[in-house]
């Protein structure tokens, strides 16, 4: 066949290395790409030719050369010397490529370019002898890369099935050997404690939304952040929606199906199901991108005239600059009119010091709360057996269904059975979390509640600590909604949540405990 012209067809005596491992990982663990490259550069030398430039890759591209940088690179390479001839060398004929049509469409890539193919374990033959030969390796080469990722798949998935997660490392678990083999991953603390107390805080309310999530991974400093020092939203949405803090794993070929995996849970399986709850809810009072220490009530203190949420700003003065909260909505009477922070924002603190109920209704509510704890201590048995109880009818529901499903022939049917069973599925994590004391009281009455008993008793005095946070925590767990405020009359009546509310009313004399009488008349001594 008569070469094209626009190529020099003297022996060639320059080359290209190009050199392969399959992952980064191979690369940090070993000198495969150093070794290729040793290799090939003693073959060059024995040939007589000079190695102009390397070309290693670290990634297999799945078969398709066109996804691996440095072959790329070496294509573009020979593009910008369309006069030059070049040798390319390579260790293994796997490394060239191990999928029969894109190996093909290399050999013909690279000889329209005019680049003579060599490989340390296989010779390149130009005759039909030659490429029927090497067809057959790059067909082996795919058979091989093939069966391999079938091993490893059903390898992969016979791990998972005995509960071990075999994936890529996640945020507060790291690797450790497993007794019974292979790897298994442990609490990785602080960050474990800190994605713990996530979870728990957006099950109770202490969080509201993702913002609010986000803003604390940032603020403990485990979390990996991005270059702008900004923990990444898929991050924080990837571990609120990962049943793995749960102890479970999630197979995405069978639906989700959720295992029970060996490593430790972060929280009980009910948190990770109330964090997914809320995650599609919404919030009371939700984080805003502008909400800062400098005007804390801002989206929370609404105007009286119209009911809309004021807005804050600093107002720029002769001297100074001033903090005021505004209403800007439109038809408002009070559109424009300012309040200054310090009559706002004390008029506040004038509420919240009349939510402050008597020290002996406080201590009679904790008693009382007392009393509960010891009370739900001795019924934990009965629920645990009323959960295993649940759990046998269950699976007697479960083995219906499946019977059903074999039966079955209809698709529609089949996948109402499927996720029926799935729900039942469900269910009965829950439940044998609730049998086996998953979530027992696992701390004192007194260690439990002492936060709590603090903010009941005075929550003034937790919004005048200045933290952020805590003053979050104090709108959400104060008040029922948001509060009207009127620039002469201060607020208006407001929405107290149910705690303070029932304290509150003890205390301001509605309700009266019966005296020592009675509520009949006492009797007299006989």
């Amino acid at each position: 066949m008569k070469a094209p012209n626009h190529h020099n067809y003297e022996a060639p005596n320059k080359a290209l290395i190009y050199c392969r491992v399959s992952s980064k990982d191979q690369t940090r663990r070993g000198n495969g790409l150093d070794s290729q490259e040793y290799r090939c550069r003693q073959y060059a030398d024995a040939k007589g030719y000079a190695v102009e430039a390397v070309f290693p890759d670290d990634a297999s591209g799945g078969g398709d050369f066109m996804n691996r940088p440095g072959m790329v690179a070496l294509l573009a390479y020979l593009d910008a010397r369309p006069g030059e001839r070049y040798v390319v060398i390579f260790d293994d004929l796997k490394r060239y490529a191990r999928d029969t049509e894109f190996h093909l469409r290399l050999r013909r890539i690279m000889t329209e370019r005019g680049a003579v193919r060599e490989c340390l374990n296989f010779n390149f033959e130009d005759s039909p002898e030659g490429k029927y030969f090497e067809t057959i390796a790059a067909a082996q080469g795919e058979l091989e890369r093939e069966q391999n990722g079938r091993q490893v798949a059903q390898k992969m998935r016979a791990r998972i099935e005995q509960g071990y997660y075999c994936f890529g490392k996640v945020p507060g678990y790291r690797y450790v050997a497993a007794e019974s083999g292979g790897k298994i991953i442990v609490p990785e603390e602080p960050a474990a404690s800190v994605i713990k107390e996530a979870f728990e805080g957006l099950a109770t309310g202490r969080f509201q939304t993702t913002a609010e999530v986000k803003r604390f991974f940032e603020l403990s400093g485990t979390i990996r952040k991005n270059r702008h020092g900004e923990v990444n939203w898929q991050t924080v949405r990837d571990i609120l929606r990962r049943p793995l803090y749960a102890g479970y794993i999630a197979l995405k070929a069978d639906n989700g199906k959720l295992l029970p995996a060996k490593h430790e849970p972060l929280v009980s399986f009910a948190v990770w199901r109330k964090v997914q709850d809320r995650l599609n809810g919404s919030a009371l009072a939700p984080a805003r991108r502008d909400f800062n220490a400098d005007f804390p009530l801002r989206g929370f203190a609404c105007c009286a005239s119209c009911g809309h949420p004021m807005t804050a700003a600093w107002s720029k003065g002769r001297n100074a600059h001033y903090p005021y909260y505004t209403c800007y909505q439109r038809g408002c009477d009070r559109r424009g009119k300012s309040v200054r922070r310090e009559k706002l924002e004390g008029d506040f603190e004038t509420l919240l010091r009349d939510l402050r109920p008597a020290p002996v209704l406080l201590k009679l509510a904790k008693t009382m709360f007392a009393n509960r704890w010891e009370h739900e201590t001795r019924s934990g048995q009965e629920r645990a057996a009323a959960a295993r109880s649940r759990i046998a009818r269950l699976d007697t529901k479960i083995d219906k269904l499946i019977s059903r499903v074999v039966e079955a022939e209809n698709a529609r049917v089949i996948k109402a059975y499927e996720n029926e069973i799935a729900a039942m599925e469900e269910q009965k994590i829950e439940l044998e979390e609730l049998a086996s004391g998953a979530v027992p009281f696992r701390t004192s009455f007194e260690q439990s509640f002492r936060t709590a008993w603090a903010f009941l008793s005075n929550p003034c005095k937790f919004w005048t600590s200045g933290i952020l946070e805590q003053r979050r925590l104090v709108l959400r767990l104060a008040f029922a909604g948001p509060l009207k405020y009127c620039q002469n009359r201060g607020f208006r009546t407001a929405a107290i949540a149910e705690p303070l509310r029932a304290l509150g009313a003890f205390a301001a004399g509605n309700l009266r405990m019966v005296g020592a009488a009675g509520i009949e008349p006492a009797t007299p001594a006989v």
